[in-house]
């Protein structure tokens, strides 16, 4: 499947917007209330806050494009941008998701795969995650690409304070 990674920029928060609504929604409405869905989808994504996420130096956001098409995006994170302190000389893989009609296909490995190819061209030591303690599909993903368990940590979805497994891997210097 051919396939385009493409960095995100300001004049793409819209698009942005609307991805990580859909997919944050797809992916946590089983287990998440409705007024809490709710108010985490208008505050954590709202434009400001994206725009401000966007322009920080030490994120960056990437559209994965399929035939012209969004198929979901990648937020990854270092020094202080990163939401924990977890290793140092890290890589945070923040935010990962694929549109629905796009899982399956073996593109959430080619987001996966570029994030830790950008860890390991920066010299980075570590990648590491948080996942939903509910969300098994992801946990196995991760740890078919040698993540483990050290750790976690509260993530709050409107008023419900959700658990996540903070997870982490260790990169082999070639």
């Amino acid at each position: 499947m051919k396939y385009e990674i493409k960095a995100i920029t300001t004049a793409d928060v819209k698009e942005l917007q609307k991805v990580s609504r859909e997919t944050f929604k797809t992916t946590f409405d089983p287990y998440t209330a409705p007024d809490d869905m709710k108010r985490f989808l208008e505050e954590d994504y709202q434009t400001e806050k994206l725009i401000r996420e966007i322009e920080n130096p030490n994120s960056r956001f990437y559209f994965l494009m399929v035939k012209g098409k969004i198929a979901g995006y990648l937020k990854i994170n270092v020094g202080d941008a990163q939401t924990e302190q977890l290793r140092d000389n890290a890589l945070e893989v923040e935010r990962i998701y694929l549109r629905t009609n796009f899982q399956h296909r073996g593109l959430g490995n080619v987001l996966f795969d570029f994030a830790e190819k950008t860890a390991r061209e920066e010299g980075k030591d570590y990648m590491w995650l948080g996942v939903y303690e509910k969300n098994i599909p992801a946990q196995y993903f991760y740890k078919r690409h040698g993540f483990e368990k050290v750790s976690q940590h509260t993530f709050q979805v409107g008023s419900d304070p959700q658990t996540d497994w903070l997870l982490v891997k260790k990169l082999s210097k070639n």
